[in-house]
C-alpha cells in the first residue's frame, strides 16, 4: 500500500497549481503578441533579450530568499502574486482590430493598380482612425521585380472619399505613394505590414513588453525558487525524490493546456476576447497555488555569513566553471527546440500537404512531451540519478538529444513528430533538467541554495536561451528547417563527446563538496572528505 507523504503534500499542490495556471498562458504569448501586431522577428527579438534579466534576476532574488529567511514564503507569495497580476494584465491590452486583417503581421498581396498611385494625402495620417484602416507595404513589378515602391495601403471605411484604385481579390482599397516614384504598372506584387508608428507609436505595445518582462521573468524566478524550497523540505536524505515533486507540475501543465485549448475554441472565436477563459483558468490555479504555498513549512536553515562569498569561492572550482557551461549548452539545445520545432514542423507540413491537420498534430506533440514524455522521466529521475551519477546522466542527456535533433530534422512528415516527442522528451529536457537543478542543490553550501539554484538556472534557461534562440534565428533563417536540426543534432554529439573527456568519468570524483550531502552509494567512497577534496585538487 502506497502511503502518503502528508509533509510534501503542500509542495506536489504547488508544483500541480502552478505549472496549471501556467498551461494556458504561456503557449500563448507568441499569439498574443501577433494580436496586437508585433512582427515574427520582433517577437524574436523580444523572447531573446528576455533570458538575460533571467541571469540577474535568478541569482539576486535567490540571494534575497537566502539573505532574509524569515522572509523565504512571503517573498515566495509576493512572486506568484506578481507574476500572475502581469499576465492577467493581458485582458487590459486595447482592441487591435483592423480593417485590413493581416493573420501573421505581414502578408505578400499580388495586386491589381486600377490607376496609377499618387502621392499620399496628409489627411490619411491625420486621420483618427489610421491605424485601424491603413497599411504600409513595399511593392515591385510582379513580372519583372524592378522599380521597388513604397505605399500606403487604406482601407474602405476610412470615411475619406479616397478613390479606390488598388484591387486585390475581391476588395478594393486606396493605395498612394510614400515617396515619389514613376508608376507605370498594370499589376504588382506588395509586401504589406502594419504601419510602424502605429505599433512602436502605441501605448499597447509597450503595455504588453512590459507585462510580458514582468510575467516571464517572475514565472522563471519562480520556478528557481521553487526547486530550492523542494530541496530544503526534502532534505539531504531525500534528495532523490525531487522528480516525484516535480512531475505533478508536468502533469498540471498539460492538463490546463489541453483543458484551455478546448474551452477557447467552444467559448468563441474572437481573436481578443478568447484569451478570456485562459486568463480565469490561470487566475483560478494561481489563487489555489497560493493557497498552497501559505501552507508550506519550510525548515529552518542554517544561513551564511557570507552568502556572495561563499558562492564566489563555489563557482571558482574547475568542476563547478565546467558544469556552468554545460549547462548553458543544455539551454542553448532546449531553447533551439522550444522555439523551432513546430515552425520547422509547419514547413513540414506546407511540404506534404498536411496543413489541414496541423494545429491537431501541435496539439498531441506538447500532449506527448508533456503527460507521456517527461512524467515517467520526472518520477523516476532520482532513481536514475542516483543509480547512475550526474556526470553519466549528463553524458546520456546529451547523447539523446542528438538522436532527438536529428529525427526531429528527418521527419517525412509532421505525424512522426508525436511519436519521436513521446520517446526523448523525457529522456533529453526532463532528465537533463532535473540533473542540473539537483547537482545545484547538492553543491550548494549551508545557507545558499536559492542562489545556487538561480545562478545554474540562469545560465541554463537564461544565457542559454537567449544565445540559442539568437542562433537558432540566423541559422533557419539561412539554412531552413531540416538544416538547422542536422547542425544542431552534430554539435550536441560533439557536446556529448567533450562532456565525457571533460568531466570525471568516476563518479567517485564527482565534485560534491557540501557537507552533509550523501553521494551515490553504489560505489563506496572510501577515503575521508578532506583526501577526496585533495584528490581532485592535484587531479
Amino acid at each position: 500500500m502506497v502511503r502518503l507523504n502528508r509533509r510534501l503534500l503542500p509542495i506536489k499542490a504547488h508544483f500541480f497549481f502552478f505549472m496549471a495556471a501556467m498551461g494556458p498562458i504561456l503557449p500563448q504569448l507568441s499569439v498574443i503578441g501577433k494580436q496586437i501586431g508585433v512582427p515574427p522577428d520582433v517577437m524574436g527579438y523580444i523572447t531573446a533579450a528576455l533570458p538575460l534579466l533571467y541571469v540577474l534576476a535568478k541569482p539576486l532574488v535567490g540571494f534575497l530568499a537566502d539573505y532574509f529567511t524569515s522572509l523565504r514564503k512571503f517573498i515566495f507569495i509576493s512572486l506568484i502574486l506578481i507574476m500572475t497580476l502581469a499576465f492577467a494584465g493581458f485582458y487590459f491590452l486595447p482592441d487591435n482590430s483592423h480593417f485590413i486583417p493581416l493573420d501573421e503581421g505581414s502578408a505578400q498581396w499580388n495586386v491589381t493598380l486600377l490607376t496609377n498611385p499618387n502621392d499620399c494625402n496628409t489627411i490619411i495620417q491625420s486621420s483618427n482612425a489610421f491605424c485601424q484602416t491603413t497599411h504600409q507595404a513595399k511593392c515591385i513589378q510582379e513580372e519583372k521585380e524592378v522599380g521597388e515602391f513604397s505605399a500606403l495601403i487604406v482601407a474602405n471605411e476610412s470615411g475619406l472619399n479616397l478613390n479606390q484604385n488598388l484591387l486585390h481579390g475581391n476588395e478594393s482599397y486606396h493605395i498612394c505613394l510614400t515617396q515619389p516614384a514613376a508608376i507605370d504598372w498594370n499589376s504588382a506584387s506588395c509586401e504589406v505590414r502594419h504601419v510602424n508608428s502605429c505599433i512602436y507609436g502605441a501605448g499597447k505595445f509597450w503595455l504588453f513588453v512590459c507585462l510580458l518582462c514582468i510575467g516571464i521573468v517572475g514565472f522563471n524566478v519562480t520556478n528557481s525558487i521553487s526547486d530550492a524550497c523542494c530541496f530544503d523540505l526534502l532534505g539531504d536524505e531525500e534528495q532523490e525524490k525531487y522528480g516525484a515533486q516535480r512531475v505533478w507540475g508536468t502533469i498540471g501543465f498539460g492538463a490546463t493546456a489541453m483543458l484551455a485549448g478546448i474551452v477557447v475554441n467552444w467559448w468563441t472565436t474572437d481573436a481578443v476576447k478568447s484569451l478570456t477563459p485562459a486568463l480565469i483558468i490561470m487566475c483560478v490555479f494561481s489563487l489555489l497555488d497560493l493557497f498552497s504555498v501559505s501552507k508550506l513549512k519550510l525548515p529552518k536553515l542554517g544561513g551564511s555569513e557570507s552568502i556572495w562569498s561563499d558562492v564566489w569561492q563555489l563557482v571558482r572550482k574547475p568542476p563547478i566553471l565546467v558544469f556552468l557551461f554545460f549547462a548553458t549548452m543544455a539551454g542553448i539545445i532546449d531553447s533551439f527546440i522550444i522555439y523551432f520545432m513546430f515552425w520547422h514542423l509547419e514547413q513540414v507540413a506546407e511540404a506534404t500537404g498536411y496543413m489541414h491537420q496541423i494545429k491537431l498534430i501541435e496539439g498531441l506533440v506538447v500532449a506527448a512531451e508533456c503527460l507521456a514524455g517527461e512524467v515517467p522521466f520526472f518520477f523516476y529521475s532520482g532513481k536514475i540519478i542516483k543509480k547512475l551519477g550526474y556526470v553519466h546522466c549528463m553524458s546520456m542527456c546529451f547523447f539523446f538529444y542528438a538522436v532527438r535533433l536529428s529525427l526531429i530534422a528527418w521527419i517525412p512528415n509532421p505525424w512522426y513528430l508525436v511519436g519521436v516527442e513521446l520517446f526523448f522528451q523525457g529522456i533529453t529536457y526532463a532528465l537533463c533538467y532535473t540533473c542540473i537543478v539537483a547537482y545545484a542543490s547538492a553543491v550548494a553550501p549551508p545557507g545558499t541554495s536559492a542562489t545556487v539554484q538561480g545562478l545554474m538556472a540562469g545560465m541554463d534557461d537564461g544565457l542559454g536561451f537567449s544565445i540559442g534562440s539568437l542562433i537558432g534565428g540566423l541559422m533557419f533563417k539561412s539554412l531552413g528547417g531540416r538544416e538547422s536540426f542536422k547542425y544542431f543534432a552534430i554539435a550536441a554529439i560533439c557536446t556529448c563527446v567533450a562532456h565525457i573527456v571533460i568531466r570525471p568519468t568516476s563518479r567517485k570524483r564527482q565534485f560534491l563538496p557540501r557537507q552533509g550531502y550523501v553521494p551515490p552509494t553504489e560505489q563506496e567512497i572510501k577515503q575521508p572528505p578532506a583526501q577526496e577534496m585533495e584528490e581532485i585538487r592535484l587531479g
